[in-house]
């Protein structure tokens, strides 16, 4: 099918009695769907935390040469591997976990843009450096004018609304029960932009649709393949030692911080690290205080705090669950619903909201200095992990701002507490308190040499001698942050990163 013809044939649903497909709709095999695109297109697609991604389409792409493809979070490797592995992908926006698409990027043939989670929605919307061509995304229903997200939100408001052509993929994998989970809330245009009118974290405000112009639905395909989520590998004890320390200073933290004399509202990062800490915290006695996750992603690790009491309710814009945990949440859904809300990225990372919740956010970072600069996506200040994600929406904005890492990396043989980081995502203006395997980093009100002595002591013993004679090296020099340029950059040179 030419780019400029508008559909592929019209016919009626299989089944009239079907309640995912409601009235006429462009029906159409993947393959037919796919003529839709053309090279050099920007292909925005749905999906956030490995979920809610198309799975049928994406692939008969491997043909087209200079795609650009827009996700708002993690997708499959239908696209990240498929695409990449094919040449048709040229460019690639704004985040992504598999080692395919990295490689390339690290390797100089795929060029990445990264964004904050909470402004790529408005970017997209309004044409701020990415025109959209196609919006491919994942359903549970459609209807004229209408459909229903299935396992993630991310920016798929806005991507549809950027989009000139829009293609459905309706998945009868993922149970129609998730209309009940969604909670679409669309704002209006600067300048005219309204207060988000949510008062409590699991308060539904929108609708389980998402509305488009029916004039830009080009084809609605049937699928049934599940989504290939992350895989949490299995808590280490250093993961378990962290916890705990987290957990003391949290449970201590309870008893003198105003913001958490009622409430607990909590953040935790997509990953192996946050889904580990969320276990650890169902340890912790929160007394009457409620405790709610307010968050971008919901994990298998809320999945154990909502079954034993311990959480009150869960704001996500993801069902970042494993495998297992995504049959287990699918199994009991009607048991889940009415704690568990998915909205839109630019709500879920929204800054006024996280403030408004006063959110204590914990994420984890590659690396941090001595003065609590942050790196959380680039190995050696040059090599792209994954991409900065909603890290930089928490951090900034939390009333409470924790980073938890590991002292070590590369079997112990590299120290991630650093003189100075080649990289910042996290300033140190925005981090609060340090979590390791050694203890808490609580850099609140210190100036940056007291910041530097306070996280020596929660380094690697085996670095803290480096460390400390780094700090007096750097100290002869003077300054308010002192560094000794040669030494701090020799760090990373002599680890060949």
């Amino acid at each position: 099918m030419a780019r400029g013809d508008r559909h592929p044939a019209r016919r009626p649903m299989s089944d009239p009695a079907d309640d995912r497909l409601v009235g006429e709709l462009p029906l159409a095999d993947a393959p037919v769907a796919a003529a839709v695109v053309s090279d050099g297109d920007t292909v925005a697609v749905s999906g956030f935390g490995g979920v809610g991604y198309p799975k049928a389409v994406p692939p008969e792409l491997a043909e087209r040469a200079s795609l650009t493809i827009v996700s708002a979070g993690g997708v499959g490797g239908e696209i990240d591997e498929t695409l990449v592995e094919s040449g048709a992908m040229d460019r690639r926006a704004h985040f992504q976990t598999r080692s395919a698409v990295r490689s390339a990027i690290n390797g100089g043939e795929v060029e990445f843009f990264d964004r904050h989670v909470s402004q790529f929605g408005d970017e997209l919307r309004f044409g701020q450096g990415l025109e959209v061509d196609v919006a491919i995304v994942e359903a549970v229903a459609v209807g004229e004018g209408w459909f229903v997200p299935s396992t993630s939100i991310g920016h798929v408001p806005s991507l549809v609304r950027a989009a000139d052509r829009l293609i459905l993929e309706v998945n009868r994998a993922q149970p129609l029960e998730l209309t009940a989970v969604h909670d679409v809330y669309e704002r209006a245009a600067p300048p005219a932009r309204e207060a988000i009118p949510i008062d409590a974290p699991i308060e539904r405000i929108g609708e389980s649709r998402v509305a488009f112009d029916p004039d830009d639905l080009h084809a609605v395909v049937e699928t049934e393949a599940p989504d290939d989520p992350y895989t949490f590998r299995d808590p280490t004890d250093v993961d378990r030692t962290i916890g705990e320390h987290l957990g003391e200073f949290l449970a201590a933290e309870a008893t003198t911080n105003p913001l958490l004399e009622e409430t607990v509202s909590l953040q935790f990062g997509v990953g192996s690290m946050g889904n580990a800490l969320m276990g650890a915290l169902s340890d912790i006695d929160f007394g009457d205080r409620e405790v709610i996750y307010f968050g971008e992603v919901f994990q298998d690790g809320l999945l154990d705090m909502l079954d034993s009491g311990e959480l009150a309710g869960a704001s996500a814009t993801s069902l970042a669950l494993s495998r297992d945990g995504q049959q287990r949440f699918f199994a009991e859904i009607d048991r889940y619903v009415d704690d568990v809300v998915l909205r839109p990225a630019d709500l879920s990372n929204n800054p006024a909201l996280i403030e408004r919740f006063g959110v204590v956010g914990v994420n984890s970072a590659v690396e941090v200095d001595l003065y609590g600069n942050a790196n959380a996506t680039h190995v050696g200040g040059t090599r792209m992990v994954n991409g900065i994600g909603g890290g930089g929406d928490f951090v900034r904005n939390c009333r409470l701002s924790i980073v938890a890492l590991p002292s070590t990396a590369a079997g112990g043989d590299i120290s991630r507490i650093v003189p100075m980081t080649p990289h910042v995502d996290h300033s140190e203006h925005d981090v609060s308190v340090v979590v390791t395997e050694h203890g808490v980093a609580d850099l609140r009100g210190l100036s940056p040499r007291e910041r530097a002595e306070t996280l020596t002591e929660v380094a690697h013993p085996s670095f803290r001698a480096d460390l400390e004679a780094y700090r007096e090296r750097a100290g002869r020099g003077g300054g308010h942050t002192p560094h000794d340029l040669e030494t701090a950059f020799d760090w990373h040179v002599e680890w060949g990163r």
